[in-house]
């Protein structure tokens, strides 16, 4: 049986975590891409304590030249990527649109857009010689009031995938999006300090779920 390669970003926490582990008792290999290696670490113990296997990438997604050194790397071993699940975000403390502080919306837009285009370059060639899949997560907060720099972010990042999935229906990937439902993952406390978070939907289930869509 062919080995199946999953990338995963934002894997060391919420929703990123929980979908890696879930790839993982699947079968797939997973490649877990976050920043903070503690994270990564602990992502690490769960998988191989179940007998599954990881490939750790410490990195800042905004590493341009990183992420083509991990593509690299990927094209040397396994010479393809099966699915993609980019899980990783930023999300600006929340402001009127009049206050949006430009460091802060600098950081969205790096993370959230200009991190998605070097994805997509790093990763095409992979998708492809795999037959893969790409999934990129939906979180629709543009016009929401003091949601202007996150929301923003967030739309120019579906309009990039967006334009990607059309071009991409003759040769592939498969370019699909997956909206969760609310979660208590450190981004949403950022919008809903003080919120009951018993009352949202785990990161393992909305992990089940994600993967029901595939």
């Amino acid at each position: 049986m062919t080995l199946q390669i999953a990338l995963v970003t934002g894997a060391s926490r919420g929703l990123g975590f929980a979908t890696a582990i879930a790839l993982a008792a699947q079968g797939y290999h997973i490649i877990a891409l976050a920043r903070t290696s503690g994270g990564l670490e602990d992502l690490d113990d769960i998988i191989t304590s179940a007998h599954g296997t990881t490939t750790l990438v410490p990195l800042d997604i905004t590493d341009e030249a990183g992420l083509h050194r991990m593509a690299q790397a990927i094209q040397t071993r396994w010479g393809k990527l099966d699915l993609l699940i980019h899980c990783a975000a930023h999300a600006a403390p929340l402001a009127p649109a009049s206050q949006v502080n430009a460091k802060d919306f600098d950081k969205s837009w790096s993370i959230n857009v200009k991190a998605t285009l070097a994805l997509i370059a790093a990763t095409e060639d992979l998708l492809r010689g795999g037959k893969g899949h790409a999934v990129f997560i939906d979180d629709p907060r543009a016009g929401h009031a003091f949601n202007a720099a996150y929301g923003a972010s967030k739309l120019a990042q579906k309009g990039i995938a967006t334009a990607w999935q059309a071009e991409c229906k003759r040769l592939g990937p498969k370019v699909s999006f997956f909206t969760p439902n609310p979660m208590p993952t450190a981004l949403r406390a950022r919008f809903h300090p003080g919120e009951d978070r018993a009352k949202l939907s785990s990161c393992e289930t909305e992990a089940v779920r994600l993967l029901s869509s595939l």
